[in-house]
């Protein structure tokens, strides 16, 4: 069943009739379901469709509202806030970056800040639509506490990640997407999903005590990335995203699986950069190839085979998998199965082989 794989269009395809059957219009679920299966494709299975059921749930619960769309509340100059009207996280986000775009293409920058979201998905997927315009583009978030800061052993900040895209000409672009903390908290729930341990760096046990158990360690506080160093950076997201935009901040951000009552109220930020006020666009992407490939000469270390730059890793993975299929675990294939079959949604046709 590991070995099985699956074809990318048709897995949103899938998912967007899944989400629709739950009284998701058609485009937003077109959305919401390319930004899960786009995390799978580059091999983040914490962010990609292990996601979807709990997105189903929440919104048959109730605590997502499908009614409004969001809404731009505030625009001067190249700064503006988007109300996400607690619509799905993916949708914000999208209204988000084309705001942001937009107000980059008139002014040179645009600087989105949102309120009242919803978790949404990989930072990459914004990143990588920003890079196909020819944008920069730097996108924070905030999220449920999840990681202490230094010296605590009660979460108080949430992963809070960070992405920033840069494109390139011939080379692969700059892609950089990650969390504040050692690791994901998705990626501890995925092992504890799987019943597997966990590295002992990623988080400490209620007690402050290192734990290779996933269940403790959800219990306990992920780990800040450099240690303090993460901790500033993931207090810096959360001013921006919480504070500044009226969103909410530190542990006053809902959680996605515990909380069945209060929207979560995540923040984002959006941050976009014209490059052609500064360079036309094909002139900056050779500079930024030569640059990359300058990287790549340096000296290597014993064992080591090439020199990589952030993203290039997921960007070859999603390339392989565009052509050969995704592969998903077989507890999350198998809970999406049942999910086909309890709305009666169509599962066989996204396999490919064995």
């Amino acid at each position: 069943m590991d070995s099985i794989r699956y074809d990318w269009k048709r897995l949103e395809e899938v998912a967007a009739e899944l989400f629709e059957k739950v009284g998701v219009s058609e485009r937003h679920a077109q959305t919401v379901a390319q930004s899960l299966v786009h995390a799978d494709l580059r091999g983040i299975e914490s962010h990609g469709l292990s996601r979807l059921p709990i997105y189903l749930s929440r919104i048959k619960a109730g605590v997502l509202s499908l009614r409004e769309a969001p809404e731009i509340v505030r625009q001067d100059g190249a700064a503006a806030l988007v109300d996400g009207k607690n619509q799905l996280g993916a949708v914000i986000g999208q209204t988000a970056l084309e705001l942001a775009m937009s107000l980059a293409r008139q002014t040179g920058i645009g600087f989105v800040g949102v309120r009242h979201s919803n978790h949404f998905g990989s930072c990459s997927f914004y990143a990588e639509k920003a890079i196909e315009k020819g944008l920069i583009l730097l996108v924070l978030s905030n999220a449920p506490e999840s990681m202490a800061p230094t010296g605590g052993i009660r979460p108080f900040f949430g992963t809070n990640p960070i992405a920033i895209g840069i494109p390139a000409g011939q080379e692969a672009p700059f892609l950089l997407d990650m969390a504040t903390s050692v690791v994901a908290r998705g990626k501890i729930a995925l092992a504890a999903k799987k019943g597997e341990k966990i590295p002992e760096d990623w988080a400490i046990d209620p007690d402050g005590n290192p734990t290779t158990d996933p269940q403790r360690a959800l219990l306990g506080s992920l780990l800040p990335i450099g240690g303090a160093k993460g901790y500033g950076l993931a207090m810096f997201i959360d001013i921006l995203c919480g504070l500044l935009t009226g969103a909410a901040s530190g542990p006053a951000v809902q959680s996605l699986y515990d909380n069945w009552t209060h929207p979560q109220n995540i923040g984002h930020v959006f941050l976009t950069i014209d490059i052609q006020r500064f360079w036309p666009l094909t002139v900056f992407q050779s500079r930024m190839d030569e640059y990359i490939r300058e990287i790549k000469s340096v000296p290597k270390r014993a064992g080591i085979e090439e020199i990589l730059i952030p993203g290039e890793i997921e960007r070859r993975k999603m390339i392989e998998q565009q052509a050969n299929g995704v592969k998903l675990s077989a507890a999350i294939a198998q809970e999406l199965e049942q999910l086909c079959v309890e709305y009666s949604v169509d599962w066989s046709k996204v396999k490919i082989h064995d």
